[in-house]
């Protein structure tokens, strides 16, 4: 297979048989890399209690999402390694030992002795894999992107490359489905503890991590009957490969300013849309509206299977408009619509809830210096005032609150509608006794929406209705990810391109986009206002919009070999 020689755009014609090899062993390594990351963030808190079974509930589960994180913290750093590496070695050796490193950590996590069994080791142990896993995400990504668009035609690679963009939504599918299948299948109890195994593990959780080896073997399987990409292999016979891909990429200016660009007017935007339809919309169901966790999971599921081929479609576009408006217009749209979209998702799943928040005045007055700010995103303030604490309570119940500023050495006073609460020890029982005796819904509440399965959620009009809305946010995830690997793959030279396209996308996505759940739920909490932690994606898609607008260039029509 050869590469275009001119910018100009190719002729639609059918894939190769080769072309269809390269991208369906491309996009399964990936699909399966994904799965496995995502496996430890649905299982966060049942793996809480397995690990961190030393601490109270709360701090475990802090811990567990803690441990969650170090995965995305760690992504950068791998993309630097194994984005060194694939410029140096190639592309089709990197992303194999990228495979065996993530399929290797997730199996041992299906292995590892719980706190009980072997004490403070299990924690370590655990924490060490997860970054283990992250390190290979890094590189993984990268090198799939590259692989592919190295392997299309020009004109092609936005159509070309929106297959791999499939992976990561399709390995969420593939592990909701895994994880509520077996929950379904051997009941909650068996799921979490009780399932005995071998060698003293039980729980069934713990199946999907030692599962996972057989999709490792079929992909590695697959990996070893690739060949190196073409323009990879033509520069190392013309001897032009980089000897210093890092210091080159992110060393010289005329590079680095190029990495900037793509950070700030590409994928910041573009990981804070992509999170907040696949993850902050699923924690925003179950933490805020409190949908239970099989009906959540149920209805993201079906609008990620309806939503899924808009990565195909916007990539396919891109190739034809260019990738900077596609991904733009995704960015300023999702900005300008996303506050009246969760409204509507609030009415749809949770009305009487949403009534309840309009209806029902919670307030919370008292002496500022007594008040300071909740914002935790990684959950690891200690807050001791009352105001602090009882404000705390009240957005763990996802009550809306307003904070008022009562003269110095005012004692603090809590009012529903007016009326007093008592703040003691059993703050948390008496506020949510007096918020449902003013309207908001009780734990049984009818108007909530809940599906008892899979296929129930199609003959459920309340479900189809949030299964819509959602659907809306993961086609807004379509046009922002569909284009990206080819207009990143386009901004760097082939000498360079695995280690200089990877960083930013890693940053991108693993800081800014990784740590958006937790982000804005910290900020919901410091301001008792539910709709508050939108600010955060929208700030940042419409910082992505105006930058992009002034500083990324259109790349469409590149010829790789030409980029330098």
């Amino acid at each position: 297979m050869t590469m275009a020689a001119t910018g100009t755009m190719a002729a639609p014609r059918p894939m190769s048989a080769g072309e269809k090899k390269v991208i369906l062993a491309s996009s399964l390594g990936t699909i399966f890399e994904w799965y496995d990351f995502y496996l430890y963030g649905s299982l966060a808190a049942i793996i809480g209690a397995q690990f961190f079974s030393a601490f109270d509930v709360n701090t475990r589960n802090i811990f567990a999402l803690l441990a969650f994180a170090a995965g995305f913290l760690v992504r950068p750093f791998g993309a630097l390694v194994f984005g060194r590496l694939g410029d140096l070695v190639g592309r089709k050796y990197t992303f194999l030992v990228t495979i065996l490193i993530m399929g290797a950590s997730t199996f041992l996590v299906g292995l590892l002795p719980s706190y009980a069994q072997i004490g403070w080791i299990a924690p370590v142990a655990l924490i060490a894999l997860r970054m283990l896993q992250g390190l290979a995400l890094g590189g993984e990504y990268g090198g799939a992107a590259v692989y592919v668009a190295e392997h299309a035609p020009v004109g092609r690679r936005g159509f070309y490359t929106s297959w791999i963009q499939t992976t990561a939504t399709l390995g969420l599918l593939l592990s909701l489905f895994i994880i509520v299948g077996l929950r379904i299948q051997m009941g909650e109890k068996n799921f979490q503890t009780d399932l005995e195994l071998f060698f003293g593990l039980k729980g069934g959780w713990r199946i999907p991590f030692l599962g996972s080896i057989l999709l490792l073997a079929i992909s590695v399987w697959i990996r070893l009957q690739m060949q190196e990409s073409p323009a990879f292999q033509k520069m190392k016979e013309e001897g032009t490969h980089s000897k210093a891909p890092l210091s080159e990429a992110f060393g010289q200016w005329k590079n680095a300013k190029i990495v900037l660009i793509a950070l700030f007017g590409l994928v910041v935007g573009q990981a804070v849309v992509w999170y907040t339809g696949q993850f902050y919309a699923l924690f925003f169901l179950q933490a805020i509206l409190k949908v239970d966790l099989l009906t959540a999971n149920v209805l993201i599921a079906w609008s990620l299977i309806l939503g899924t081929g808009g990565f195909i479609v916007f990539g396919s576009l891109s190739d034809r408009i260019g990738r900077k408006p596609v991904i733009l217009a995704g960015c300023l749209i999702a900005a300008l619509t996303y506050f009246p979209l969760f409204a509507a998702l609030t009415n749809a799943a949770n009305p009487t809830y949403a009534k309840a928040i309009e209806a029902v005045k919670i307030e919370v007055a008292a002496d500022p210096a007594e008040c300071g700010s909740l914002f935790d995103p990684v959950g690891i303030r200690t807050f001791t005032t009352p105001c602090d604490l009882a404000r705390r309570a009240i957005t763990l119940q996802a009550y809306a609150y307003k904070k008022i500023d009562a003269p110095a050495g005012t004692p603090m006073k809590i009012t529903v509608n007016g009326a007093p609460v008592v703040y003691d020890k059993d703050f948390a029982a008496n506020i949510t006794k007096a918020a449902i005796a003013a309207g908001y819904p009780g734990a049984t509440d009818a108007a909530r929406v809940k599906v008892d399965g899979f296929f129930a959620a199609l003959a459920n009009p309340q479900a189809l209705w949030v299964i819509a809305l959602l659907t809306v946010m993961v086609i807004y995830v379509t046009m922002v990810y569909g284009p990206i690997a080819a207009a990143l793959v386009e901004f760097f030279p082939t000498r360079i391109r695995y280690t200089a396209m990877s960083l930013p996308y890693h940053i991108g996505n693993g800081w800014f986009g990784g740590l958006l759940p937790a982000t804005s739920f910290a900020v919901v909490a410091s301001t008792g206002d539910i709709y508050s932690g939108l600010w955060y994606p929208v700030g940042f898609a419409l910082m992505t919009f105006v930058i992009g607008v002034l500083f990324v260039k259109e790349t469409n029509d590149r010829d790789l070999d030409t980029v330098k």
